[in-house]
């Protein structure tokens, strides 16, 4: 007879029923379907959906059935009790026990034997005048992408607070909803985090182009109001004005550690975890995902997460050899018809030399950045059909002296060398 299967089920617990922590389900169904009695707990009233899907969403590209990654029906297949619409507000770490309200403050309880803590991130919100009048959001879920294309259809004027990734793609989806989008950012150029001022420019172009209209190296001192309440407009600090009627804030996000430090698990830049994911505090508790913090980084994109998922599950599994030792990431825009590409230390330094190819007429840009005959850094511009095989140059860290002078040229090419090369070569 087998002996697991009298076994009594132990009880997990998930805290957020977003990407992170349904991907971590997935993986450990995989490697044991048995073990558990799952139950989840999510603040969002939907289903498991791909939250970095909301841009194409608002740019009326798909809709919100189409991002949707898990349906009610999976967890029902999988036997996944979930509330959803229901908030945790306490874990008893001693009697191991969560509690959470839903909207109707109605209290839910749950026992856990492992709990995993997948809470995400707060938008952070700049702490200016104004930042409570209706229609100041901020970018994060499907009430905000709602929110937007409803003020799309009955307001003219939007402007969005930074001109990072998630800024853009608010702006060019305003922007398709009909609405004249002013995008303002604090820094130099755009997308500072993940471009030179070289691809940035060539952006901005683009952007224009298509009708955005920006501000660049403008502070914002407060967001004017009319008698109603709402958001008429923003001042910056040299005085000058732009009309807003919708101000969407995208400057950034912050690990929600809120539930965790009211748990008294230890938090600095995220709920610490060791290469397990499991939380230093309590070896029962895990964490992944935006909250989490793995040797001082919180990452904010969705494959560090997928990686952590996958070692989480192993040690739920109680398979215990996975580590995570932390990820090299890479960035994209989900903006239809612009391509661009970068992924480690593209702006180089000391020690440093780069490869570029700049065409402005053609709007292709390549930097490549090589030390110590190692692809360190890469940047790309128009013709970005070649990042996959930088980003894997990167991770591997393998010498590229062989291929140095067709590397700017693409994978192909340096393939085409190597293959000549061998054919020239004297024979043994």
């Amino acid at each position: 007879m087998d002996m697991r299967a009298k076994k009594q089920k132990q009880k997990l617990v998930l805290v957020g029923n977003g990407m992170a922590g349904v991907r971590t389900l997935e993986e450990l169904l995989k490697i044991d379907a048995t073990l558990y009695d799952i139950t989840v707990f999510g603040a969002e009233p939907h289903p498991n959906y791909n939250r970095i899907m909301l841009s194409p969403v608002l740019a009326g590209e798909q809709t919100i059935d189409e991002i949707v990654l898990n349906p009610w029906s999976w967890y029902e297949e999988n036997d996944i009790t979930v509330h959803a619409g229901c908030k945790v507000f306490e874990v008893d770490r001693v009697k191991r026990i969560v509690r959470a309200a839903d909207a109707q403050g109605h209290e839910v309880e749950a026992a856990y034997d492992r709990l995993l803590l997948c809470t995400g991130s707060s938008p952070f919100m700049l702490p200016v005048p104004g930042k409570d009048l209706d229609g100041v959001i901020a970018y994060r879920d499907i009430a905000d992408t709602q929110t937007m294309i409803d003020t799309a259809r009955t307001h003219k004027h939007a402007v969005v607070i930074g001109g990072g990734l998630l800024g853009l793609e608010a702006a060019n989806g305003l922007m398709l909803r009909g609405m004249t989008v002013t995008v303002v950012h604090v820094n130099a150029w755009l997308m500072d985090r993940q471009l030179d001022h070289v691809a940035a420019d060539l952006l901005r172009s683009s952007l224009e182009a298509r009708g955005l209209r920006f501000r660049l190296g403008a502070h914002t001192q407060e967001l004017v109001g009319n008698a109603d309440g709402r958001v008429t407009g923003i001042r910056f600090k040299d005085g000058t004005e732009e009309a807003a009627d919708l101000v969407v804030m995208a400057v950034g996000i912050r690990p929600n550690v809120a539930l965790a430090e009211s748990m008294r698990l230890h938090c600095h830049r995220g709920i610490v975890v060791t290469d397990s994911l499991q939380t230093v505090t309590d070896a029962r508790i895990y964490a992944v995902g935006e909250c989490a913090a793995h040797r001082g980084i919180a990452y904010g994109l969705v494959a560090p997460l997928f990686e952590q998922a996958k070692v989480a599950a192993n040690h739920l599994a109680e398979m215990g050899y996975g580590r995570y030792l932390g990820s090299l990431t890479s960035t994209k825009l989900k903006v239809t018809g612009i391509d661009l590409f970068s992924a480690g230390d593209f702006m180089g330094g000391d020690g440093c030399e780069e490869l570029v190819l700049n065409d402005p007429f053609g709007g292709v840009y390549k930097k490549l950045v090589i030390k110590d005959d190692k692809l360190v850094g890469a940047c790309l511009y128009g013709d970005t059909v070649d990042g996959s095989w930088y980003f894997r140059l990167l991770r591997e860290g393998h010498s590229v002296a062989a291929i140095r002078h067709t590397l700017m040229f693409g994978e192909l090419a340096a393939n085409d060398a190597d293959a000549d090369a061998q054919a020239h070569a004297p024979s043994a």
